[in-house]
């Protein structure tokens, strides 16, 4: 440790490069794990604020809740409990005079069922009549205030903001809550269409009839469009930048090594054990990255602090903890590249100049 600290100090501009590079590339890790966090939760929060467990769609559906339809004898012998509520989904576009449309996600719910109930509102009421709404709180980013009235995919009939809701988001888009019996006039269903789904939060449940059929929240999850492929491209890119950061910190440690052997063979000969020199490296690497990473936390949490509200990034401890880790083991494994060189340096090369 002696050693590494001592050769930054007199290298302070090489080294303060190799910190700069490691930085960058810690900062772009948690950014990136934070917006793919951002992204993942504005995808399923209205269905963990629900506590859902499993779901009943349409079998035909391709397991897309917008896509389904529930007739009355579908449900025929669904036996509705205090834990089961039934939705109806139609995608929407509202609008209010003076603000920009806004996509989004009607849900039609009933008032004696738990997703009615258990709203997070953060300002105004719940939706009573079939003419109130109830939107989600990044409405309010566009503009919108409790009372406004807004048109539904361009019909005529306004309706009123009576509340805001937090965490109400479903693949991304915000969610307006109303009465099921206005989802059902916006989607012109026929007399036998009973739901879009039945969101239930009994983990046991496995109805299966007619072309109803029950599928887990995991599943129901993975299925979301544009969910497993949003998902899996950070994570393939954060992978990428730690084999980035690995391959940067062995080629720089190995280049410096290389124009050190000398002075490595004159610590040999002077007595000093390979294992000293080793330690060394490892700690010097383990130096670097930790002042790199400590740097790059920091701009990450200001940065999460600054950017506004409709930029979706979630910086979380278990993204600073991932990272650092990340980053650390990256560091000491690409230090172990430079360490066959070290072994075989020769003392007697010192000796004999």
């Amino acid at each position: 440790m002696f050693l590494a600290i001592k050769e930054i100090k007199h290298e302070k501009l090489r080294y303060g490069l190799i910190v700069l590079i490691i930085f960058l590339i810690s900062y772009l890790i948690f950014m990136l794990s934070s917006l793919a966090i951002g992204l993942s939760s504005q995808n399923t929060q209205a269905i963990e604020s629900w506590n859902t467990q499993r779901v009943v769609l349409n079998k035909n559906s391709n397991i897309n809740m917008n896509q389904s339809v529930l007739t009355k004898e579908d449900l025929k012998n669904f036996k509705m409990t205090k834990k089961d509520a039934v939705v109806g989904e139609l995608g929407i576009v509202a609008k209010a005079k003076g603000h920009q449309s806004v996509s989004a996600q009607f849900l039609g719910i009933k008032k004696d069922q738990f997703i009615y109930k258990d709203q997070d509102l953060v300002a105004g009421k719940k939706a009573k009549k079939t003419n109130e709404v109830t939107v989600d709180s990044s409405f309010k980013d566009q503009g919108y205030h409790l009372g406004d009235k807004i048109s539904l995919n361009g019909s005529s009939k306004k309706y009123k903001i009576v509340g805001f809701v937090n965490n109400a988001k479903i693949n991304i888009a915000p969610i307006v809550y109303s009465r099921f019996a206005t989802w059902k006039k916006l989607r012109m269903a026929a007399p036998n269409v009973a739901a879009s789904a039945v969101i239930s939060q009994n983990s046991k449940l496995d109805f299966n009839y007619k072309d109803a059929k029950t599928y887990s929240v995991e599943k129901f999850i993975s299925e979301l469009p544009g969910y497993t492929a949003q998902n899996m491209t950070f994570d393939l890119m954060i992978g990428f930048l730690f084999v980035i950061s690995l391959i940067v910190i062995a080629v720089f440690l190995y280049i410096l090594t290389m124009q050190k052997m000398h002075n490595f063979a004159v610590m040999r000969a002077q007595g000093i054990p390979s294992k000293t020199l080793i330690s060394a490296t490892i700690s010097q690497s383990i130096i670097l990255v930790v002042i790199g990473v400590i740097i790059g936390l920091i701009l990450m949490w200001l940065t999460a602090l600054l950017l506004p509200d409709a930029v979706p990034v979630k910086f979380t401890p278990l993204i600073a903890l991932g990272g650092t880790v990340g980053m650390l083991l990256m560091g000491i494994i690409g230090s172990l590249i430079p360490i066959r060189s070290i072994l075989k340096v020769d003392p007697a090369k010192a000796i004999g100049e």
